[in-house]
């Protein structure tokens, strides 16, 4: 088993947090984003979730447009999941700045999830208001136009992570390209548009025939983007995080850690503990025996101290995340019963390996 060093989020400098603010509020462009991308008069920024940097650079004969295009890695946020990580893209602030920690977050002695948003007893859109769980507005405030699919349009994460934006959805990835042109068309000097193919495939085939297929796929959804973009426009491609292949190794976590644990949350590949009264410290220490070779474990207050969600982690944040978190090293995922979705995961993210963490900046100008 890897006993690498985690790779942390690079909040001070290249991270996805980072990419909002640079192009829409910074005076001098950073040295990380892109040069395409610094002087542009209008930028679309595409993220195409799940796209890591490793991903990339291993299956660039699958993606000849955007292995083309200029620019390097940068890192996601903690943890690398979609929740968290297009929050930090969406609002410019780090984790622990807008609060919303985890795919599965603890609110109270609930557990959000927080794409479905919804707990164990459903809906939870009235039990926690989305704006009130991320009251920052989307975009600093800017009131984009966003291009996502149609069926985001009143869940509760799109009410959390795109506040204030202007949004234009799509069924069809075709209908994307057309809003995305009609918009630079109309003059509008930032464009946010996603896309969520890769993502999907990986979690439910892996990295595998299927992947592959959908990473030629995506690349020639960017290429009809390029030949529908007017003259001028700069194309900057992101991701939210990247993926690697667990397939079934998964990991049921210790009795002892288990007796000593009222709840869990987070997901697979980050799972946070919670304690039970009183078995804190006992819970640390049966997770650092058990399961030290396999993660890295940290305490809340540890994985705070080393900036894991950014310099600044506030009360609500906080309050959110669990007692002691496992961030899965080598391809293995930690099993909770309460973690369960349509169909068995192959694919997985939210650690801190470069696989998961490490995502293409790259800027073409048409």
């Amino acid at each position: 088993m890897s006993d690498d060093t985690p790779v942390l989020p690079r909040y001070d400098s290249g991270c996805i947090a980072s990419i909002v603010p640079a192009l829409l509020e910074s005076v001098t462009p950073p040295a990380w984003l892109p040069v395409l991308a610094r002087d542009a008069e209008q930028v679309v920024l595409l993220v195409l979730d799940g796209l890591g940097w490793e991903q990339l650079c291993d299956h660039r004969s699958y993606l000849p447009t955007i292995a083309a295009m200029q620019g390097g890695p940068i890192t996601s946020v903690a943890p690398s999941t979609t929740a968290t990580a297009l929050t930090s893209i969406a609002t410019g602030l780090t984790p622990g700045e807008h609060g919303i920690v985890g795919y599965r977050m603890a609110m109270g002695h609930d557990v959000l999830n927080t794409l479905r948003w919804a707990d164990g007893r459903g809906d939870a859109r009235a039990a926690y208001p989305p704006d009130r769980v991320q009251p920052v507005e989307s975009f600093l405030g800017h009131r984009p136009p966003v291009v996502t699919k149609a069926e985001f349009a009143t869940t509760g994460f799109t009410g959390a992570h795109l506040l204030g934006a202007r949004f234009h959805g799509y069924r069809m990835a075709s209908t994307m390209v057309e809003h995305v042109r009609r918009l630079t068309v109309a003059g509008e000097s930032f464009v946010y548009a996603y896309y969520e193919g890769i993502d999907k495939v990986a979690h439910e085939f892996g990295l595998g025939d299927f992947y592959r297929a959908e990473l030629c796929t995506a690349d020639r959804v960017v290429a009809q983007l390029l030949d529908a973009l007017p003259s001028g426009v700069t194309l900057l491609v992101t991701a939210d995080h990247g993926h690697l292949e667990t397939g079934d190794e998964l990991v049921e976590p210790h009795r002892e850690v288990l007796a000593a644990t009222a709840m869990q949350s987070g997901e697979g590949r980050l799972r946070w503990f919670h304690a039970r009264p009183g078995r804190g410290d006992v819970l640390l220490e049966a997770l650092r025996r058990h399961h030290g070779e396999q993660a890295w474990v940290r305490s809340r207050a540890e994985a705070i101290a080393e900036g894991w969600f950014g310099p600044r982690v506030g009360e609500a944040a906080a309050s959110r995340l669990g007692d002691v978190c496992l961030a899965a090293k080598g391809t293995l995922a930690f099993v909770d019963p309460d973690d369960s979705g349509p169909f068995a995961l192959v694919g997985r993210h939210g650690s801190l390996t470069a696989a998961e963490m490490l995502v293409p900046l790259v800027a073409t100008r048409v």
